[in-house]
């Protein structure tokens, strides 16, 4: 099994990271790129449109257009609210695993307050607990006047790789 932080052989893109330009588009800081630049932030994130705005163990963002992440009634899916919030909390948890480590989410839990329609969601994890074996992260959602549309909590499980 590989973990996203052990660089593997460099590739044909610009930098010697195959996916350099999907790591750009999703706005992943040059210092992540060793570690992404094999396995890319994932299709998932890159189809919902996430795009991080700053990355850290303890504090995360990203944001996520509600366009084309709609469900039937014209407003952003519940599930589309749990995409962003594992995403950020498992990319957290990762930095905080750090090189030879991975991390494995085991559980996590949505509540909505609001819907929006339209515009930009910017979901925020922030640490809650970042130990050896479990990283706990809380997200919260809000929509583009800060208004809080949903709560999420992640934990991962921190795991060495083999």
């Amino acid at each position: 099994m590989s973990d996203i932080f052990t660089p593997g052989p460099t590739g044909p893109a610009e930098g010697g990271h195959p996916r350099l330009q999907e790591l750009l588009d999703a706005g992943v800081p040059a210092e992540f790129h060793p570690w992404l630049g094999e396995s890319g932030v994932g299709s998932l994130v890159v189809r919902m449109g996430i795009r991080f705005t700053e990355m850290s163990a303890t504090r995360i963002v990203a944001t996520m257009p509600v366009e084309g992440n709609q469900q039937v009634a014209g407003i952003l899916h519940g599930g589309a609210h749990v995409v962003l919030a594992e995403t950020l909390g498992s990319f957290a948890a990762s930095i905080h695993a750090g090189p030879g480590r991975y991390a494995v989410g085991i559980e996590i839990g949505a509540t909505h307050h609001r819907s929006v329609s339209s515009g930009l969601v910017t979901g925020t994890a922030t640490a809650l607990h970042l130990g050896g074996t479990l990283a706990t992260h809380e997200v919260v959602m809000t929509d583009d006047d800060g208004r809080r549309l949903s709560t999420a909590r992640i934990t991962n499980l921190i795991r060495d790789a083999r």
